[in-house]
């Protein structure tokens, strides 16, 4: 049986519960409600619960460090778990993506989101696993903050649902096949 870190980027809050910035969160709240998980426990740096699929275990991982300190929870959870860190994969928000269009990666750059350059500057190393969940980039200039911590649209939340079911078939397929074969599923166009 493989083991699996599941790093779900947001900040925690209930200020923060349903935005954008989240939806990293939100995806690991999916995986735990379609999975029927045991409750969130606070740890270290973070929630945790965990779920089996198909033989594979996923710790689902929410930091409590907030988004710009990631790196905390992902160097703490990889070590208390004795994985390494290509059994990782940190689900995030991204801006350059049209909303609810995933991008598998196996490493790469940071692209400015500060989870991402906090986990990297942590772990010294850009080659983990991120899926990217498309947020859009529908804000003015100088909205950015605002946008990201604003919750989704009326019209995005009719899809969201079934987004955050994608995202989360994303993760159990990086366990099931590895990243490599899992992108040549999840990044179709």
């Amino acid at each position: 049986m493989s083991k699996f870190l599941v790093l779900c980027l947001g900040n925690i809050g209930p200020e923060y519960a349903d935005t954008r910035h989240n939806v990293g969160f939100m995806v690991g709240d999916y995986l735990a409600r379609k999975h029927d998980a045991a409750p969130w426990q606070l740890g270290r740096h973070a929630f945790t619960t965990e779920i089996k699929h198909k033989g594979h275990t996923y710790v689902l991982v929410k930091p409590t460090t907030y988004m710009n300190l990631s790196g905390k929870a992902a160097a703490h959870w990889l070590s208390t778990l004795k994985l390494t860190k290509e059994n990782m994969v940190v689900v995030t928000d991204d801006l350059a993506l049209p909303f609810g269009k995933l991008r598998l990666k196996a490493k790469g750059s940071a692209g400015g989101q500060n989870g991402l350059k906090h986990i990297q500057e942590t772990l010294g190393s850009d080659e983990y696993a991120r899926l990217r969940f498309g947020i859009d980039s529908s804000f003015s200039k100088g909205r950015q903050v605002d946008y990201v911590l604003s919750p989704f649209s009326a019209d995005e939340n009719i899809d969201l649902e079934g987004r955050l079911e994608k995202a989360a078939e994303a993760v159990l397929a990086f366990g099931a096949m590895g990243v490599e074969r899992a992108m040549n599923v999840v990044n179709v166009k």
